[in-house]
């Protein structure tokens, strides 16, 4: 089973990697010219020891210091340096290029991503993970690539170089250090094994943690009115202790590498010490020589430590790496329809089911016909898919079976963008961006004029409160208008509509935040905007669908009553039950 369970893990990481290199393949430019400083650099340093060997021969003997080879060879080594300085300036910069390039764009990817996601995945998995991945996970991706390139590079360059070196020199000894070199590899490998397991706990376990952290700072007041800091603080500290848990054994066996690593290496180094000392008293290499196979010996061992570092950081890089391709590999949204939408207003219902769940129905057999033009009212108990026929009708959602149709289209021949154009829709869920007022109001209408905006605001009844802001419709507003009240941001969200005034509306409940004297001036501006418009309206208090066409009562998924006030009062069904009771809200 464990045997199993590596191989699968193997494959994962192999199929990450693969993935990996695709985008990074894209800068193949960058990647060259990094490969090729790698090894200017890495030629400069290994032509220091042979050179200072060379200076240490050249001033042993009394009286046989040569002062005109040793200021040749000094030259030498300084140009050397120079050399080896700005071919890693160079590395440095394309290294960072490539870097950075390619987590902009895993960035990217990932945010369009998240655009063609149906609502049903962000209704599943929680925000604060998807930031996670897209902030937290990219930039621990991008920290251990960027390591891989300065040191992978270079510490392959170096040892292959340094054993070139050694071989030149004296074969003997390069035999004997290359005999010790696995066991370097060994021990990393053995460690490197035990850490990505930890790794990915660590990445999962922090990006819910970022999803909890978030939660409730959004729903901070609530947290607060309830009296349930205390629970909040013991499921964070549960939270961050699992962490802190894994994080110290992730970080206690990677940690391990360095030291183990450079134990092998000081063995390496003790017996090229050794060996090279009886060999120089045989006079089988000369002192310098012996200087040069022992700085060579430490050049060759230390890219070991280096790669055995990029591999651990590999390890949770390749961890992170795989939550943000687990995002990309989501399922989209059903494919785009092709037809551009020219609505009349008519829209039709045609033996529509749907449910969130199989096994729990909720929408069965639903038949609707809309005539351009008519405002239709939905009313009915709480759960009774209400709100869910306007996802489906903006195709939120998809119909499971039967058919939506606008215009004698079905909706699923049409481009989402052109059908929600054609649909202006205020919730009572409201949202802003962080911007100023005037960029709110005209966010589905971005050239629309300073005059139109105004106008819009006023037929909402914002003006007079946006106008008692510091710096009026100039004035910035924090994340989902933070800093303005729930009925400010609710005023805000209908002048968005205003001022679009598309062909069809849904309105979910749209004054729900807003004092009574304020709704009824909106109720009016609303019946002039419905005005030849086909209207959805999806209420709570009875009192505000009156003027309705048609009012829909639905209950359990099925239209179970259909007519106007009056006629439904007539009926002395279910409508009437709940307007006799004086019901103010039915459920949403």
């Amino acid at each position: 089973m464990a045997k199993k369970s590596s191989d699968k893990q193997r494959k994962s990481n192999k199929a990450v990697l693969k993935r990996i290199l695709h985008y990074v393949k894209r800068y193949s430019f960058f990647i060259i010219l990094s490969f090729l400083c790698s090894g200017i650099s890495v030629a400069a340093q290994l032509i220091v020891p042979v050179l200072t060997g060379y200076s240490i021969d050249d001033m042993i003997g009394k009286g046989k210091v040569d002062f005109a080879g040793i200021s040749r060879i000094v030259m030498a080594i300084l140009i050397a340096i120079a050399v080896s300085a700005l071919a890693q300036w160079l590395l440095a910069t394309c290294n960072n290029k490539i870097t950075f390039q390619v987590s902009r764009d895993l960035r990217n990817r990932a945010i369009k991503k998240i655009q063609k996601l149906p609502l049903s995945y962000l209704d599943a998995h929680p925000s604060g993970d998807l930031v996670s991945r897209i902030i937290a996970d990219v930039d621990t991706f991008a920290d251990g690539l960027l390591m891989g390139f300065n040191q992978l590079f270079t510490g392959v360059i170096t040892i292959v170089g340094t054993l070139g070196f050694m071989f030149y020199v004296n074969p003997l000894i390069t035999i004997l250090i290359v005999c010790l070199t696995p066991l370097s590899l060994v021990v990393a490998g053995f460690i490197a094994k035990r850490t990505y397991k930890f790794f990915q706990n660590q990445t999962k376990i922090r990006g819910e943690q970022t999803a909890f952290a978030n939660e409730m700072i959004e729903g901070l007041k609530i947290v607060q009115a309830f009296g349930q800091e205390e629970k909040s603080m013991e499921r964070f500290d549960e939270l961050n202790q699992s962490l802190q848990d894994i994080s110290q054994k992730a970080v206690f066996y990677s940690s391990l590498t360095n030291p183990m690593t450079r134990f092998v290496n000081n063995i390496v180094y003790a017996a090229v010490a050794l060996c090279g000392s009886l060999y120089a008293i045989a006079s089988g290499i000369t002192v310098g020589q012996l200087t040069i196979f022992l700085s060579y010996a430490t050049q060759y061992t230390k890219p070991f430590n280096e790669i055995s570092g990029v591999v651990t950081e590999l390890q949770n890089s390749i961890a992170c790496a795989q939550r943000v391709f687990q995002l990309l590999d989501e399922m989209e949204e059903v494919l785009e329809g092709q037809v551009e939408l020219e609505s009349d207003g008519h829209v039709r219902l045609e033996h529509v089911d749907f449910s969130y769940r199989e096994d729990v129905p909720l929408i069965k057999d639903f038949c609707l016909d809309v005539k351009p033009g008519q405002r239709i009212a939905i009313v009915g108990p709480t759960g009774c898919g209400k709100t869910t026929l306007i996802n489906l009708l903006m195709r939120f959602y998809d119909v499971q079976s039967g058919s939506i149709k606008v215009a004698d289209t079905d909706i699923r021949d049409i481009t989402r963008h052109s059908l929600r154009q054609n649909y202006g829709m205020v919730l009572q869920d409201t949202w802003l961006k962080a911007g100023t007022i005037r960029e709110n109001i005209a966010y589905g209408k971005p050239d629309a004029t300073e005059e139109e905006i105004i106008a819009a605001a006023k037929a909402a009844h914002a003006h007079s409160f946006i106008k008692r802001l510091p710096n009026g419709y100039d004035t910035m507003i924090t994340e989902d208008g933070g800093n303005i009240s729930q009925g400010q941001k609710q005023l805000l969200c209908i002048s968005r509509i205003m001022l679009s005034i598309p062909p069809m509306l849904i309105l979910d409940e749209a004054t729900s935040s807003i004092d009574t004297r304020t709704e009824i001036r909106i109720q009016k501006a609303f019946a002039k905007m419905m005005n030849g418009r086909t209207s959805f309206i999806v209420a709570h208090r009875l009192s505000t669908i009156k003027e309705a066409d048609v009012i829909l009562v639905i209950k359990d998924g099925h239209v179970i009553e259909q007519g106007n006030h009056e006629e439904l009062l007539a009926k002395k069904g279910f409508y009437a039950e709940l307007w006799n009771n004086g019901t103010a809200a039915v459920g949403a």
